[in-house]
C-alpha cells in the first residue's frame, strides 16, 4: 500500500488529483491537506511514499514546504504542482529536491506516469538503505571490554560532529573499523566514504591520488582527473596509515585543512572542498616529528580526537565474542554449517600472544573452521593454530 499525500488549496483540483488517485490503483491510500502548513504537520506526523503540493497556497508555499520536509523526511519524494505563472519556479524546487513538477490542469497520463516513477524511486532509496544497514555489518566492532566500551562512547560523542580524528595503534587492530564507525553515524553517511592507503601509494604519486590532476602535469598525466579529496565531497576522507606520506602531500593536506581548498597537480586552480579527514596511524607521530619525517602543525590539525585502538593482547576477554563472530562469518562464506568452538579451545586462543592483533585471530579461527573437526578442540588448535 503506497500512502500518498495531496496538499492543494484549490478544493476542486484536490478532489479531482485524488479520484485520479485512488480510481488508478486500489493500493494508493491518498490523503488530503488544504494548506501548505497542515501538509507540512501531515509530513512530520506520517510515513507518506509520496507528496503532491502545490507550489501558490496562502500561509506557507510549496516551496517552503519542500524545504522544511526535505530536513525532517529527505527520502520522501515530491511532485510539485505549478499553474502556468509558476513553471520557473516548479523547475528551481527540482534544484532543491522535488522529483518533478505537474503543471495545471493535471495531464492524466503524465501525472500517473510520474506518480509512478516516483513510487519507484522511492523503493529504490529504501532498498538501498536496507543493502546499506547490510553493508555496514562488515564493520561492526565486536567486544564488550572496557577498552573497546571507552571507544564506542568518544565514538557516539565525536561521530555526529565535524572533528577531525586521529586514529593510532599497532596493524590488524581495527582501525579502519573505528574510521568507519564513526562515518556511519555521522550526518554524513549518506555521502562518500574514500579510503586511501598512504603506505600503498608511491610517493611520487600520492598527490596526484589525494587531490587528482590535469592533463600534460606529468608524463602519464593523459588526461584530467580528480582526486579523492573531490571524490569525498560532503563525505568523509579516510588517510591510513598517514605516517608514511610524503612532507610535500602533507603541505597540500595541511592547506586542505586549513583554507577546505585543494588545487590539482599542474594547476594553479584552488576547487573548494567540504570534507571530514579521519587520519590513522601505526607508527609515533611524536617521533616522526622529532626525526622531521612529519610536519607538526599537520599532526596538531588532525589530532582534534585522539583514538587508541588497544591490541588484542590488551582486550583478551573479547577473544570468544570475537571467534564466534568469526566463526559464523566465515562459516556462511564458504557455504558450511557453523562450527562451535571448545571451552578448552577458546582457553588455549585466549592465552596465545596475538602479534598480529584481529587480522591474525581471523586467520586462525579461519583455518580451524576449515581443518578442524565438528567441535573445534584443544587437539585443532595445537595442531593447526601454528602457534
Amino acid at each position: 500500500m503506497s500512502k500518498i499525500l495531496v496538499v492543494e488549496d484549490e478544493a476542486a483540483i484536490r478532489r479531482v488529483l485524488v479520484k485520479i488517485l485512488s480510481e488508478e490503483n486500489d493500493s494508493y491510500q491518498v490523503e488530503e491537506a488544504e494548506d501548505g502548513l497542515k501538509g507540512l504537520e501531515a509530513v512530520k506526523n506520517n510515513d507518506y511514499d509520496l507528496v503532491l503540493c502545490d507550489i501558490k497556497m496562502p500561509k506557507m508555499d510549496g516551496v517552503e514546504v519542500l524545504e522544511a520536509a526535505r530536513k525532517i523526511k529527505p527520502e520522501v519524494p515530491f511532485i510539485m504542482i505549478s499553474g502556468h505563472g509558476d513553471l520557473d519556479t516548479a523547475v528551481n524546487t527540482m534544484r532543491i529536491g522535488a522529483f518533478d513538477y505537474i503543471s495545471k490542469p493535471p495531464d492524466l497520463n503524465r501525472l500517473l506516469t510520474t506518480v509512478r516513477n516516483a513510487l519507484d524511486r522511492k523503493e529504490l532509496v529504501v532498498e538501498n538503505k536496507i543493502l546499506k544497514k547490510k553493508v555496514s555489518k562488515n564493520y561492526e566492532m565486536i567486544g564488550e571490554s572496557d577498552e573497546i566500551n571507552a571507544i564506542k562512547d568518544i565514538i557516539e560523542k565525536v561521530a555526529p560532529t565535524d572533528a577531525r580524528v586521529l586514529v593510532t595503534g599497532s596493524n590488524g587492530t581495527g582501525k579502519e573499523l573505528v574510521a568507519h564507525w564513526i562515518h556511519e553515524k555521522s550526518p554524513r553517511s549518506a555521502a562518500p566514504f574514500i579510503e586511501v592507503n598512504c603506505a600503498a601509494i608511491p610517493s611520487e604519486l600520492i598527490e596526484s591520488e589525494l587531490f587528482g590532476h590535469v592533463k600534460g602535469a606529468f608524463t602519464s598525466a593523459v588526461k584530467d582527473r580528480a582526486g579523492k579529496f573531490e571524490a569525498a565531497n560532503k563525505g568523509t576522507i579516510f588517510l591510513d596509515e598517514i605516517g608514511d606520506m610524503s612532507l610535500s602531500a602533507q603541505a597540500k593536506v595541511l592547506r586542505a585543512l586549513q583554507e577546505n581548498k585543494i588545487s590539482r597537480v599542474g594547476s594553479d586552480k584552488d576547487i573548494k572542498v567540504d570534507v571530514r579527514v579521519i587520519a590513522a596511524t601505526n607508527k609515533n607521530l611524536a617521533e616522526e616529528i622529532k626525526e622531521n619525517r612529519f610536519r607538526e602543525d599537520l599532526y596538531h590539525r588532525l589530532a582534534v580526537i585522539l583514538i587508541k585502538v588497544p591490541s588484542l593482547n590488551d582486550r583478551r576477554d573479547d577473544i570468544p565474542l570475537l571467534i564466534k563472530h568469526f566463526a559464523d562469518k566465515i562459516a556462511g562464506e564458504q557455504g558450511i554449517s557453523p562450527k562451535e568452538f571448545s571451552k578448552g579451545a577458546i582457553k588455549l586462543l585466549k592465552g596465545y600472544d596475538w602479534t598480529g592483533n584481529i587480522r591474525e585471530l581471523r586467520n586462525v579461527v579461519e583455518r580451524l573452521i576449515i581443518l578442524g573437526g565438528k567441535e573445534v578442540t584443544e587437539e585443532d588448535v595445537r595442531l593447526f593454530a601454528s602457534k
